[in-house]
């Protein structure tokens, strides 16, 4: 099973209702959103990572303001406006994606139909708990926890992204083709969204 997976297995149930009550969306339309940020979360970092001194910043992060929180207690914390560096999705998310941000959170909101406030919204409420679950898996993986045990995890996790497709992959391909070459147009991004969610709409 992917991190992706993993993670989003477990914000099922009430994690799931309390986003979806915070951005005042139905849990249907919250579980399909979160189905598409994670991945551009996991997929983002793992090219961070991929950079020895990203890997390295990022361990830092983990091991120094995210070991051993639990992904529900840092929701609420989220949620209830705590403001440690463990919680700021806002400082978190800049790290993340740098200058494209905004990208981000634009392709998100095209690709789910959120708003664009929303699509902010939640992809800061999901930056902290990604990064509490990434240092769980770091400090519970029995391997020594290292830059390069970090990079080869993402790296894995970016490849899946990027070959399961899907909006996840197509919003990673749109946020990280910087140089534009390889334009992954947001017509395309539509498209490919309004297929898959077209589906599970009733």
């Amino acid at each position: 099973m992917s991190l992706t997976d993993d993670l989003l297995s477990q914000l099922q149930g009430a994690p799931l209702q309390q986003v979806s009550q915070q951005l005042g969306i139905d849990s249907q339309q919250a579980s399909g959103a979160i189905s598409a940020a994670l991945p551009l979360l996991m997929g983002a970092l793992g090219n961070n990572a991929a950079k020895p001194q990203g890997a390295e910043a990022l361990l830092g992060a983990l091991q120094n303001n995210h070991s051993g929180l639990d992904i529900g207690g840092v929701l609420g914390s989220v949620l209830g406006g705590g403001s440690s560096p463990a919680t700021n999705g806002a400082g978190i998310l800049g790290h993340i994606f740098g200058g494209n941000q905004g990208r981000a959170e634009t392709g998100l909101a095209q690709a789910t139909g959120l708003s664009q406030g929303n699509s902010s919204q939640l992809l800061k409420i999901l930056a902290p708990i990604v990064m509490a679950y990434l240092a769980q898996r770091m400090a519970g993986g029995g391997n020594q926890a290292s830059a390069g045990g970090l990079a080869q995890i993402l790296g894995q996790e970016k490849q899946q992204v990027t070959q399961a497709g899907g909006i996840g992959g197509g919003l990673l391909g749109s946020v990280l083709d910087q140089d534009g070459d390889g334009q992954f147009g947001v017509s395309d991004l539509i498209k490919l969204g309004s297929g898959l969610l077209g589906s599970g709409k009733r």
